[in-house]
């Protein structure tokens, strides 16, 4: 094997290869979640864990009518399992909700959901919560 230089020439040919990879700092491959990879299992448990728990929350212990009225569709990791993205739909009967309200109702309730959150799962930290609002057909 030759441990000789590779040439100008031969470096500015790779340079001008576009590869899939190109844009992104090489210390994001280093780390164990790579861009654009599913996450793992135990995200992926948790973030199941997180929407059980939410669910039960919003159905049955919440006094707020707005949010007794929403169901959990989706928990996802953003951008890791230390944050989490929920994403709650409004029925089409109760169509006439303004999402911003519902963000509203939610951003008030969110610390009493993150401690629900955190009394039912076993970590460290409990990630932090981040709601979107989903309207019409599912």
């Amino acid at each position: 094997m030759s441990l000789k230089k590779a040439s100008r020439k031969q470096m500015r040919s790779l340079c001008a290869e576009v590869r899939p990879d190109d844009g992104i700092d090489p210390r994001e491959w280093s780390r164990k979640g790579r861009p654009g990879e599913r996450p793992g299992r135990k995200t992926q448990q948790l973030c199941s864990q997180v929407a059980e728990v939410l669910s039960g929350v919003l159905a049955g212990d919440c006094a707020d009518d707005v949010l007794q009225s929403l169901e959990v569709m989706a928990v996802d990791p953003a951008p890791d399992g230390s944050r989490l993205l929920v994403t709650v739909y409004v029925p089409s009967a109760l169509g006439s909700l303004d999402p911003g309200r519902v963000l509203e109702h939610l951003a008030h309730a969110s610390g009493r959901l993150r401690c629900e959150v955190a009394a039912s799962i076993t970590r460290r930290r409990t990630p932090a919560l981040d709601f979107r609002v989903a309207v019409g057909p599912r």
